[in-house]
């Protein structure tokens, strides 16, 4: 696992420690030290922690302007034991809504597993994007279907398969925001029609 970067072909266009608004400014990340670790394996120090034992992320594109954040996430998710998503929430998401943040794209292909408790939090950011959503993407299947059995799905997106979402690090961030976006207002508008 620390061989697992976070994807950084963008940092010439962003970088949390750069970002006075980001939770992460001014964040230093040793090149040679692995001091971030999920359970006894260490991670690359390129990524963030927030304050959960086994969940990483990494910001990797904010745009003010579009209202929008990518963030890629790497590790457990478990809201059973450590409560995770309430972590993210309270340290991570809810200083992003104070600064306009109203669309979320969250890379979960290094999300290993996701031991969910209520959907509480979920509901809570739902409601705190009312002109916005929240997008999970590439996760994996078990993850998907645990997500799903605790109804977490009502809340944050976990859209289908598209091939336009698996190249996105062959592209620019703005252009993964366009796809997701796309698929993201289909998706309400059917289920407002409902």
């Amino acid at each position: 696992m620390h061989q697992l970067e976070p994807h950084f072909l963008w940092r010439h266009l962003y970088k949390a420690k750069n970002d006075p608004n980001s939770p992460f400014y001014r964040t230093e990340h040793s090149q040679f030290e692995y001091t971030n670790r999920i359970y006894n394996y260490a991670i690359h120090p390129q990524w963030d922690s927030f304050g959960s034992e086994t969940l990483l992320l990494k910001v990797l594109f904010v745009d003010y302007e579009e209202k929008y954040a990518i963030i890629e996430l790497i590790g457990e998710w478990n809201d059973c034991i450590n409560n995770d998503v309430m972590m993210l929430k309270r340290e991570v998401i809810d200083e992003m809504l104070d600064c306009g943040i109203e669309k979320f794209i969250l890379l979960g292909e290094n999300v290993l597993n996701f031991h969910g408790s209520d959907d509480s939090y979920y509901q809570e950011w739902w409601e705190d994007t009312p002109g916005g959503w929240v997008a999970f993407l590439h996760l994996r299947d078990h993850v998907i279907n645990e997500m799903m059995q605790l109804g977490v799905d009502r809340y944050i997106s976990i859209p289908e398969d598209d091939e336009a979402t698996w190249s996105w690090k062959t592209h620019k961030p703005e252009h993964l925001f366009q796809v997701v976006d796309k698929m993201m207002m289909r998706f309400l508008e059917e289920s407002d029609s409902i």
